[in-house]
């Protein structure tokens, strides 16, 4: 698979006829390995690896409705009392981080209301922090550590 910006991390592979398959430690399954799974699946390890994120509280493919509507949240990372507090965004190495990108994950948020929002396609990574207060957003220059957050968060 593509090189991405993230450390590099050994995983799971299987191939099942013409399909290669990694394994989703979040699922607990194999799934196929596409170009934007390749991504999930190097963030999860960067924030459970490098940002201390609690695998425990990091779920995949999340159902979410709206406006009668069933949509999958790529990944949504919960604070200590299970409420959501991040949703992440992905999108294969060549798709460009638009506008576009955002009101996807922007949609999705409505019906979370998370003050973290997170968008990656492997090579360019954007994290925001909502102010639900003051209609503002903040954008860091990297993805914050989870402990940065544990007293908004608990």
């Amino acid at each position: 698979m593509l090189e991405l910006n993230f450390p590099k991390y050994e995983f799971r592979l299987k191939k099942e006829g013409e399909k290669c398959l990694i394994f989703d430690r979040c699922r607990r399954k194999y799934v196929t390995l596409t170009p934007e799974e390749w991504v999930r699946q190097n963030m999860v390890e960067y924030l459970i690896r490098e940002k201390h994120y609690p695998a425990s509280l990091i779920a995949n493919e999340i159902a979410v409705e709206i406006n009668q509507m069933k949509k999958r949240c790529d990944t949504v990372i919960y604070n200590r009392d299970r409420l959501p507090f991040v949703i992440v965004e992905y999108k294969a190495p060549e798709v460009t981080i638009s506008q576009k990108v955002f009101d996807q994950i922007a949609t999705y948020n409505l019906k979370l209301n998370v003050p973290i929002l997170i968008v990656s396609n492997g090579i360019n990574h954007f994290c925001c922090q909502i102010d639900y207060q003051q209609h503002k957003y903040h954008f860091f220059k990297e993805i914050p550590d989870y402990s940065s957050f544990q007293n908004d968060s608990e």
